[in-house]
């Protein structure tokens, strides 16, 4: 398959709620906004394109309306995990899970968006050596 564009779409139970955390919290730009979806670019990379749906919209096929997206992640590497933490705590966002580092050379945290789309904001570490060698890296 060859295809001109990568995006992703989300299914969301309250589109304009979501919109306005990723635009306040994340930096998301608003590229379309048609109530019911949403298209985002970002700043960092002009490629980006990120959108949410409405999930019990018409579009939506019959089969998958009214379901959220729970479990989706958004991950977004940053410079500082947790100041990205701190930030959003302060903001009032819900911190799904506290920053941790992982052997495997990941710093991250979860935070809830409105709707039910969940932020997993990742800063890339020095990997556990020891981690690397028993995992046959």
């Amino acid at each position: 398959m060859r295809f001109t564009k990568f995006a992703t779409a989300v299914l969301v139970d309250d589109v304009a709620t979501a919109r306005d955390f990723l635009v306040a919290h994340v930096g998301m730009k608003v590229t379309v906004d048609l109530g019911w979806y949403v298209d985002f670019g970002h700043e960092s990379d002009p490629s980006f394109t990120f959108d949410l749906i409405q999930s019990d919209h018409e579009s939506t096929p019959a089969a998958l309306r009214g379901r959220s997206v729970a479990g989706t992640f958004l991950a977004l590497m940053v410079e500082d995990a947790k100041a990205e933490e701190d930030r959003l705590r302060e903001a009032g966002a819900e911190i799904i899970a506290e920053c941790v580092d992982e052997p495997w050379g990941q710093r991250h945290f979860f935070a809830a968006v409105p709707g039910g789309l969940v932020l997993d904001i990742l800063q890339m570490i020095e990997p556990d050596p020891a981690w690397l060698a028993a995992n046959g890296l």
